[in-house]
């Protein structure tokens, strides 16, 4: 199908769709699969967390470079060989034997997953008119919160079939997105003039995000003066701030810093970064919560948590339509606060709670969550030109998937403290049956100051929001027309 035709934007839409729906079914298999995976094969719990981050850490410090090549080369090109990479990852990772070539085979995923979330958003935002950006972009959403309602419960049947099919039922969906997409999908944009890849920054981000988080993860397990520990956070301290002075010099830097002086992109990416950290550990932690202190079983401990993607599923469709004739300022902080509303009253939860009560407060995070993404997405996207979004795809997603790895190390780092081992393990395998409340107590202690510091990051994010303008000018469309400029109302 010919670009410029009326339909295309939508068979588009359905490609990228098909790798949001991947990507999300992916991510809420594996988490309720963990305890499972532990007993399996026999890890420990921070290489349990390392399945988990290792997959998140390369997605994160790849994804500009992904975004920069689909700049260069072509955005087709980049998001069909993103699904091919993944599903041969995914093949490989089922075939694993322990965590460390699990962890390998993870990182394999991540590389790919980036080259899809730095194309998806560029990739809709070149087919749609900027009217219908935030249905788009909303559509996108709706379909990843559908894959985050199956994930879990197809999670928790296929470990009850072997955990290996954790990885491999993405096999196919992967190679069906290839083939979908080398049949529908056309360059819109053209090639960026300006070549060249930050290797030198990319590397410097790549050692300095990982050992903050290897830091942090293991600072709750193995004590703050532990010589790795030590290491991983002088290095953060060192290498961050270095790759910032290099991104500010170098001719093709990996995130070009000069996005941000648009005062609706930065404020915007900004709430993205706010909302990753806010919200993205909660399923990880509610895992554990189901499976280990109300002793769920993976299946049960899935349907259980179907209420968190639900308000995400009704929400952002009717966001993206909202925001699009009425602007996305006021509806992403309300968002936010939304979300911090429900994490609040999950600090009622305890390990005899009614699950009524855990239902109503996921639902409530995920609409919140709903109407903060579509409306936040399609704003910063329809602020920059044709030729740089994919880089800035990749932006979006470096700093909402660096929000997430440190919202899973934070929590984790707060969790594990204080709580005898013996607790603790039983807790992450899911085994707590013959456990007393007073045993449990202090998980779920510390689960609830885990869940207030991420209260107090959502309600930080409902300000930030608030900093965008009111009246901010977004980039003309190109799709024929020039000097036509549209605007972002409160």
């Amino acid at each position: 199908m010919h670009g410029t035709h009326e339909h295309y934007k939508w068979w588009a839409l359905s490609c990228t769709s098909l790798g949001m729906l991947m990507a999300a079914t992916n991510s809420g298999t594996l988490i309720i699969a963990l305890p499972n995976l532990e007993r399996s094969l026999h890890a420990s719990l921070l290489a349990l967390v390392w399945v988990i981050l290792a997959y998140l850490i390369a997605a994160t410090v790849l994804v500009l470079t992904a975004g920069r090549l689909s700049d260069l080369f072509g955005r087709k090109r980049a998001y069909v060989g993103g699904f091919i990479l993944f599903a041969l990852a995914s093949l490989g990772a089922g075939f694993s034997t322990g965590a460390s070539d699990l962890i390998v085979w993870r990182v394999l995923q991540g590389i790919g997953s980036a080259f899809l979330f730095a194309n998806a958003a560029a990739l809709v935002t070149d087919a749609f008119p900027r009217e219908q950006l935030g249905l788009a972009i909303g559509a996108n959403t709706m379909v990843a919160a559908i894959g985050l309602v199956l994930g879990p419960v197809l999670g928790g049947a296929l470990v009850a079939v072997s955990w290996h099919w954790v990885f491999w039922f993405n096999v196919p969906l992967a190679l069906a997105g290839a083939v979908w997409g080398g049949l529908i999908l056309r360059e819109l944009a053209r090639p960026d003039t300006v070549r060249g890849l930050d290797t030198l920054g990319t590397g410097t981000f790549v050692i300095g995000l990982t050992g903050l988080v290897l830091g942090i993860s293991k600072g709750g397990l193995s004590g703050w003066s532990d010589p790795v520990v030590v290491g991983g956070l002088a290095a953060a301290v060192v290498l961050l701030p270095a790759w910032v002075a290099i991104e500010r010099r170098g001719r093709a830097p990996m995130l070009d810093l000069s996005m941000f002086e648009n005062r609706l992109f930065s404020a915007a990416t900004a709430a993205a970064f706010i909302n990753g950290l806010a919200r993205f550990a909660l399923m990880f932690l509610f895992v554990f919560y189901f499976q280990g202190a109300q002793s769920n079983s993976a299946i049960e401990a899935g349907i259980k948590l179907i209420p968190l993607a639900l308000g995400m599923l009704v929400a952002s469709p009717l966001a993206g339509v909202y925001a699009d004739r009425h602007g996305s300022r006021g509806l992403a902080a309300l968002g936010m606060l939304v979300t911090a509303v429900g994490l609040a009253l999950m600090t009622t939860l305890g390990v005899k709670t009614p699950y009524w009560q855990s239902a109503i407060f996921l639902t409530l995070v995920g609409v919140g969550s709903g109407m903060f993404n579509s409306p936040n997405t399609s704003a910063m996207m329809g602020t920059v030109p044709a030729h740089r979004r994919g880089v800035a795809a990749g932006a979006r997603t470096l700093l909402q998937n660096t929000g997430a790895v440190l919202s899973i190390a934070f929590v984790m780092a707060i969790v594990t403290s204080s709580i005898p081992r013996s607790t603790l393990f039983a807790v992450f395998s899911g085994v707590t049956r013959g456990l007393s409340e007073q045993k449990l107590a202090p998980f779920i202690s510390n689960m609830h100051v885990a869940l207030w510091v991420l209260v107090g990051t959502s309600v930080l994010g409902t300000f930030v929001c608030l900093l965008r303008p009111r009246h901010a000018p977004a980039c003309a469309r190109e799709h024929g027309r020039t000097g036509d400029l549209s605007y972002e109302r409160a």
